[in-house]
């Protein structure tokens, strides 16, 4: 991908130098909100599943 043909991934306007891949501070800024709240996520387990699991059946049990 060249440097002119690089979008913003929130808006889709051209990406700036300066906030590169974003478009500009408003749209780098709402994607560190959506680390920072949760908002992107991995399909998993919740820990206390595994911290029930570990508890009865010990760590080291045979992986699922």
């Amino acid at each position: 991908m060249s440097a002119k043909s690089a979008r913003c991934p929130i808006c889709g306007q051209p990406a700036q130098a300066a906030t590169r891949p974003f478009c500009g501070p408003a749209c780098r800024d709402r994607n560190l909100l959506q680390w920072l709240g949760e908002g992107y996520r991995v399909p998993g387990t919740s820990a206390s599943e595994n911290l029930q699991k570990n508890d009865i059946e010990g760590l080291d049990s045979e992986a699922d």
